[in-house]
């Protein structure tokens, strides 16, 4: 088992399988014409399965592949096939863009529940956030994984003057329709312009919330990062994953691998521990993984406090989003 100094064990793996996109989302990518990793130095497939292997030999039950977006890369198929062997619960975080050329093969990889990234419900807004024309496709590959009985959450970044006005739009939809909708709150990384007044808290949510429905807290589990609410004759739910304002470390059991094979002990981390070149190099890669685990800071990689008015950007050191993997 992989333990850290503050007794939290690690059982969640999120393994990003590129730092490519085929959205530009402002938060995520730094700019336009952003240079991707070069495929030679990213994990292959025997690599990917090689490491994932290990950290499974090591306790993790829970494996989660992230991108950039995860299903642009060419042998993404051929990854979700591999890691579906191993005795994990495997799950997808995705934009939903090209979700209708894999359902067969999550399917059959015993993929049940995705993750998909949608910021809002306006056609327009979703071209400005994302600099490119695809909610019609995402909205209905959205549909079609529901048809298929899979567990749809629905990740909305929500950002102060941007999409805070559209909450109970989201809310309105879970009524008919089965979706997970989940609020987070605006993090900061290199690059995404962030500042403190663009973060729409937990609480400014629920009261936002509470001006049309009644939200019912639902019991969460300590390895939640998302505090869960049911609203009564929805058939879906709501949660908020509030990051800056009301961290949820103590219960932490995550650890990053980013698309070129560096770990991540926290998403916020500035250190990171370079597994790939170690499995290359054939070195002893538990030992470099266990090192990560055992300097992990008790809470947002040690480098901020929950006091996320007094962040001052230019003194963290991570790398943008999309290259950590989402």
């Amino acid at each position: 088992m992989l333990i850290d100094s503050y007794n939290r064990v690690h059982n969640y793996l999120r393994i990003s399988l590129t730092d490519n996109c085929n959205l530009r989302c402002f938060y995520c990518m730094p700019e336009e014409n952003y240079e991707f990793t070069p495929h030679s130095r990213l994990m292959q497939p025997d690599e990917i399965e090689s490491l994932a292997r290990l950290f499974v030999e090591n306790g993790v039950n829970k494996i989660r592949l992230t991108g950039g977006e995860p299903l642009v890369r060419k042998d993404a198929a051929d990854i979700i096939l591999r890691l579906a062997k191993l005795p994990v619960k495997l799950t997808l975080t995705t934009n939903a863009t090209r979700l209708h050329d894999f359902v067969d093969v999550l399917e059959q990889a015993k993929v049940k529940s995705l993750n998909i990234s949608l910021d809002t419900l306006d056609p327009g807004k979703f071209s400005i956030i994302t600099r490119r024309d695809s909610f019609q496709k995402v909205m209905d590959n959205i549909n079609l994984m529901i048809s298929r009985n899979f567990h749809v959450k629905v990740n909305v970044v929500v950002m102060k003057g941007m999409n805070d006005h559209e909450i109970n739009d989201f809310i309105a939809w879970t009524k008919d329709v089965p979706v997970h909708v989940r609020f987070i709150e605006f993090m900061p990384f290199e690059g995404n312009r962030w500042t403190s007044n663009q973060v729409f808290t937990w609480t400014e949510m629920l009261d936002e919330i509470g001006k049309q429905f009644h939200a019912i807290p639902i019991q969460g589990d300590k390895h939640d990062t998302a505090k869960k609410y049911a609203i009564e004759g929805h058939k879906g739910t709501f949660a908020i994953i509030s990051t800056m304002s009301s961290p949820f470390c103590a219960g932490c059991n995550r650890m990053r691998l980013t698309a070129d094979g560096k770990m991540k002990n926290c998403l916020f981390s500035e250190k990171e521990n370079d597994l790939l070149s170690a499995l290359r190099n054939g070195e002893d890669v538990l030992t470099l993984i266990k090192a990560s685990i055992a300097t992990k800071a008790k809470e947002l990689g040690g480098q901020f406090s929950k006091d996320f008015e007094k962040i001052h950007t230019e003194d963290l050191h991570n790398r943008s989003m999309i290259s950590i993997g989402g």
